[in-house]
């Protein structure tokens, strides 16, 4: 509701004075800030004095309104002039005024929360402006009643009164500049402080992630070297126990071929770990080599199935290998993927006591090609289904601890993946198995340029002459 407070005529610069006079009490008694009362007393003023010195006088009307969210503190300034003929270009600060007449106008709203001009050439002219007051409790009933009866008892002021309060309020004005002057120097002071601060931290995460850097080429090139260097005596180990086995050199007593089994299997597993850490380590260099070409998903399949089949002939986990659904054709690098879908198999095979293995192929969206492993093993827990693919990882079970692995399988799979423009995701239920989805482009991304692959011979020589 809008309640009003005071209304003062403009028939005299004494009126002009008297109407700055009665703004700054009455937002003083409001509960606005001296700041506030000398920005709403000057606003008013400046307009009260273009009223009385360009349309010949006029009136000035205080008012308060608390039917918004915060109440405001206002004054209507109303005269009978001419009006303002270029009040628009007045509002937008672009009149070039050589009596400086619409300078008062501009900057009394900028110390307005609202201000207003209607204007016409029979009507005269009149500005609402307004402030907004700390709370709404300024204006009640009986705030506004103590108001008028102050008001009422305060006479006028002579304009020797009211310039000397004008100078005060100038060197308070003055004074609070001050302060915030020194307020700001030392903010930028602080700010300078903690931009060098920033500037230092950014230099150690430099040097750091510089380090970070070098490790990691120091980490691929071991990888590398040492992977090379143990698949020679590893490869020498499984072609002696295949001649031992084969009983070449003279026959085996039973005990003596379940001793060269043993060192038989452990020789292939042991090869297996030092193949995938450099493919890893071949990977995180950058120095993967794609060989592109198409080739059919049926004959993958077929090779996977007579792979896998003598593990699987006889026992109690049978492998299902579907022919593929709606595709025929793929263009990728086929050892790749065959490394994946073997890696899946080997793993599902690993954890999976009875029940079954099953590979299917189809079709997907945006021309890809879905490949899924499931199998009705053990399981894993939701909780580990994100960690699964980390580096070293492997998921707590009595399976696991009967068969062991180096936790590289998967993380080693995820990255051939997405080498080739895929993908891989997994779903699973513990008791009940897993499925793991590879999705795959028809159409591999092309290899690197000529000269940018190398072979893992070549990978080894560059490493060491660094």
């Amino acid at each position: 509701m809008r309640t009003a407070l005071l209304n003062v005529e403009l028939r005299s610069e004494q009126d002009v004075v008297f109407t700055r006079q009665r703004a700054r009490q009455i937002a003083g008694f409001l509960g606005l800030t001296p700041t506030e009362q000398t920005a709403f007393a000057t606003a008013v003023s400046e307009i009260a004095r273009n009223a009385f010195r360009y349309a010949g006088g006029g009136g000035v009307e205080f008012w308060v309104r608390d039917d918004v969210p915060r109440p405001l503190l206002g004054a209507n300034v109303a005269d009978r002039g001419k009006g303002i003929a270029n009040l628009p270009e007045i509002l937008a600060g672009q009149y070039q005024s050589s009596t400086g007449m619409g300078l008062g106008i501009i900057g009394s709203k900028r110390l307005c929360y609202e201000f207003d001009v209607q204007t016409t050439p029979t009507a005269g002219t009149t500005v609402a402006m307004a402030v907004r007051l700390p709370h709404r409790s300024a204006i009640g009933p009986e705030r506004i009643s103590a108001l008028t009866a102050e008001l009422a008892q305060r006479g006028m002021v002579t304009p020797l009164q009211e310039v000397q309060q004008q100078n005060r309020e100038l060197l308070a004005a003055m004074e609070d500049l001050q302060t915030r002057h020194t307020e700001i120097e030392r903010l930028n002071g602080e700010l300078s402080e903690t931009n060098r601060g920033v500037l230092a931290l950014y230099a150690e995460l430099d040097d750091q992630a510089e380090a970070l850097r070098r490790a990691s080429q120091y980490k691929s090139r071991f990888l590398s070297d040492m992977t090379h260097e143990l698949r020679t005596p590893l490869n020498g180990m499984i072609s002696l126990a295949h001649l031992l086995m084969d009983r070449t050199d003279g026959d085996l007593t039973p005990e003596q071929f379940k001793q060269v089994l043993l060192i038989h299997k452990s020789a292939v597993s042991l090869s297996e770990m030092v193949n995938d850490l450099l493919d890893l380590a071949k990977i995180e260099a950058g120095k993967t080599t794609l060989r592109v070409s198409e080739f059919a998903i049926s004959d993958l399949l077929a090779t996977l199935r007579g792979v896998f089949r003598p593990l699987f002939g006889g026992g109690s986990v049978a492998l299902e290998i579907e022919d593929p659904l709606d595709m025929q054709m793929i263009c990728s690098d086929e050892g790749k993927v065959t490394q994946i879908l073997r890696n899946l198999v080997s793993n599902a095979l690993k954890f999976t006591e009875a029940g079954y293995v099953r590979v299917r192929a189809q079709g997907g969206a945006d021309a890809t090609a879905v490949i899924s492993v499931a199998d009705s093993g053990i399981g894993i827990p939701a909780d580990q289904l994100d960690v699964i693919f980390d580096d070293f990882t492997q998921v707590e079970s009595p399976i696991q601890r009967r068969v062991r692995g180096t936790g590289l399988g998967l993380p080693l799979t995820r990255k051939l993946c997405r080498i080739l423009g895929g993908d891989i995701t997994v779903t699973s239920e513990l008791g009940v198995g897993s499925t793991f989805t590879v999705t795959l482009p028809l159409n591999c991304p092309q290899p690197p340029a000529e000269g940018a692959e190398h072979s893992d011979e070549q990978m080894v020589g560059e490493r060491a002459s660094v």
